[in-house]
């Protein structure tokens, strides 16, 4: 019997899905071998080893040794090949731009750092200077043989999906409503984005301190504060995408003013600016506030601490406001983890975990508090832009097809609930 379009094209999707269930079980547990990804997957083993021919013979999957049985051949193991291409991640921050490439293995290949300010010119420039960027760090990977497959773009601030294009909303470096296309267009590459705290979530989730665990709170503490809430192992990310401004959630009633206008917002008690300032008050032997973006300063107001009282007590009381906003996390969400992340959190996070956990005790209801773990991020500098690059793996799963072949990505990404959700909706690809 000849089959009709709607038959072909049913058959067509079943194998696309088939294809993206292996390769998601491959890059999250791999190496495994056939046996074990049909028992994962729920797949025949007809079908596990039609996938497996056809992604081994693309390239996409590798054999990584083979597997001692007992009383039969050893086993195949198989894994995702790190050399198959290469996958981009962008840091749009407050402060700076860093542009970090992958291998599919998520180890870094290469880096691009930009002498930028984004809250100092126009986004178009900002725009341009990265697409700029992303062009000749891929120049660089193709001459050792590095492909890139697409590019995930972390920006501060809320990304939204309109008219089927990616717009940014960021209005602490100036962007509202910035499409994004022009980024697509520059770089002739499918492009994702989301929020730089989900983005940071996401790595942790998947890579980092925040493994193993369905629900979560990654915080990001630097420039500003978020964070990004799992539940049930996926992203939460609330009606318009914006969940998670957890540094704009009040921890003092008609308190001091926030950049965002409103009064006695956690950032305006922890974020960078209100930590210089503490550190200014906390005594004569202190330096005269700067810029609190420069990030060298952190490190002399810790090893302050370490030796002056006032500076001591000022960290302590950078810890308690800190403490208090992650006990309303734990009071809201009932997380069984809570990850410390940002370029603040990973410096001040080992110095004053002690303090944030007995505020947490305090704060938090005592069942709620008593079973959750607060832990600083594994990950470091370059989160940011690893969960930005994440993105694009999301799409290469749920994609289903050749990452080289494939006209565009399309759909809206969503891992299974057993792992993080990474999410970064439809790319825009140039036309």
């Amino acid at each position: 019997m000849a089959l009709g379009p709607s038959t072909k094209a049913t058959v067509r999707d079943l194998r696309r899905l088939n294809r993206s269930i292996v390769l998601k079980r491959l890059f999250q547990q791999g190496p495994l071998n056939r046996s074990a990804l049909a028992q994962h997957t729920g797949l025949s083993g007809g079908t596990i080893t039609n996938v497996t021919s056809a992604l081994l013979d693309e390239g996409l999957v590798v054999e990584a040794g083979r597997q001692e049985s007992d009383g039969g051949r050893p086993s195949a193991m198989l894994q995702v090949n790190p050399a198959f291409g290469v996958l981009l991640g962008v840091e749009v921050g407050e402060t700076r731009i860093r542009v970090d490439a992958f291998d599919l293995g998520m180890t870094l290949v290469g880096s691009a750092g930009l002498a930028s300010h984004p809250q100092y010119q126009r986004p178009d420039e900002t725009l341009q200077q990265v697409g700029l960027a992303v062009k000749d760090l891929c120049t660089k990977l193709e001459a050792d043989g590095k492909r890139a497959l697409g590019v995930g773009v972390a920006v501060p601030g809320i990304v939204a999906h309109q008219a089927g294009q990616l717009r940014a909303h960021a209005p602490n470096i100036g962007w509202r409503n910035v499409a994004l296309q022009p980024l697509a267009e520059a770089t002739a590459l499918p492009i994702f984005a989301d929020n730089g705290a989900k983005t940071l979530g996401q790595a942790e989730m998947w890579l980092g301190a925040g493994r193993g665990a369905n629900h979560a709170a990654v915080t990001l503490w630097g420039t500003g504060v978020g964070a990004a809430i799992f539940t049930d192992g996926a992203l939460y990310r609330g009606a318009r995408s914006s969940a998670g401004e957890w540094g704009h959630t009040a921890i003092v009633a008609d308190g001091k003013l926030c950049r965002c206008g409103a009064y006695g917002c956690l950032e305006a008690y922890v974020g960078a600016r209100a930590l210089l300032e503490e550190w200014y008050r906390s005594g004569p032997d202190a330096p005269e506030a700067g810029d609190p973006d420069a990030e060298d300063w952190l490190d002399r107001f810790i090893e302050a601490g370490r030796s002056r009282r006032r500076a001591s007590s000022a960290l302590q009381r950078v810890a308690r406001y800190f403490g208090t906003g992650i006990a309303n996390l734990v009071n809201l969400f009932n997380p069984e983890k809570v990850v410390i992340g940002g370029w603040i959190g990973v410096k001040l996070g080992p110095v004053l975990i002690d303090s944030v956990r007995e505020t947490v005790s305090r704060q938090a209801l005592e069942y709620t508090a008593s079973g959750v773990s607060i832990e600083v991020g594994e990950l470091g500098a370059e989160a940011v832009a690893l969960g930005a690059a994440l993105l694009v793996v999301d799409g290469l799963l749920l994609d289903g097809r050749s990452p080289v072949e494939r006209p565009a990505l399309r759909g809206q990404p969503s891992l299974a609930r057993r792992r993080p959700h990474i999410s970064g909706g439809t790319p825009v690809r140039a036309s």
